[in-house]
């Protein structure tokens, strides 16, 4: 395990990387509530993009420590931004979509503000039965300002989303899983082994087929169903000519478990 070089000296956060289990945890770790302070916001980002460039790290999991994921935002680091630099704010939260890896969300407790919308750019989240999500910013007159809305609307609806976001509504972590926002819902001590779960499932997959189906669904979301189709059909064919693809038809006629190297 190793948290040296660019880890060093986060504020509220660690980084541990484990090379040889192909995982990296991003650990928001200033309990008890997990504040995510303004600095912070530009550290995750940078760090994302440091475990983005590392060929070794094949997933990546967002958790924090204690009782809680986050309570949200430093509420009064608001008043020290000019209004240009907030409206910028959901370049660092989208860092996780941006990723080439799978990203997983594991979520305990609170989960609100900025600390919602940062899981909300994730890949995959996991929620636990006491878990309580939510975009609580009309309570102190603002508005989601990270792409909190903006993909919440996309994921359940626009009528589920103005429930949430127009009422300041906390969402149960049940509830969170049956309306699609969470993968799955387990009871708090659970939650460490659901997600080491799936690690372990995504790892089995061709990490470049992995890489190509994030890229192709996050950028086809929002396209014309011809435009998507196409795109679709690009990268399928590209995929033709990987090692990985041949090593997986060649691992399914032998009836062998398949060996991906990422070629």
């Amino acid at each position: 395990m190793t948290t040296g070089g660019p880890f060093d000296d986060l504020d509220g956060f660690r980084v541990e990387v484990d090379r040889a289990a192909a995982r990296a945890d991003i650990v928001l770790a200033r309990p008890p509530l997990n504040v995510v302070s303004m600095p912070e916001r530009d550290e995750l980002a940078a760090v994302f993009a440091a475990l983005d460039a590392d060929e070794k790290v094949r997933v990546i999991v967002l958790r924090a420590e204690g009782k809680h994921f986050s309570s949200g935002g430093d509420i009064p680091g608001f008043m020290t931004r000019e209004p240009e630099q907030l409206a910028v704010l959901a370049r660092n939260v989208a860092a996780p979509e941006r990723c080439r890896q799978p990203v997983i969300a594991a979520i305990q407790g609170y989960c609100f503000g900025v600390a919602f919308e940062l899981a909300l750019a994730c890949d995959f989240r996991i929620v636990t039965e006491n878990a309580l999500l939510g975009l609580p910013e009309q309570r102190i007159g603002m508005i989601p300002g990270s792409g909190g809305s903006a993909r919440l609307a996309r994921m359940i609806g626009i009528g589920r989303t103005k429930d949430l976001v127009m009422r300041a509504r906390r969402l149960p972590g049940p509830d969170a899983q049956a309306w699609g926002i969470a993968l799955d819902c387990v009871p708090e001590e659970k939650l460490a082994a659901a997600t080491d779960a799936l690690v372990e499932e995504l790892k089995g997959f061709s990490p470049l087929a992995q890489r190509t189906a994030k890229k192709l669904l996050n950028e086809a979301e929002d396209a014309p169903l011809h435009v998507a189709i196409a795109l679709e059909g690009e990268a399928y064919g590209r995929l033709r000519s990987s090692a990985d693809f041949a090593e997986g038809v060649a691992s399914f006629t032998e009836k062998r478990k398949p060996v991906f190297k990422g070629e």
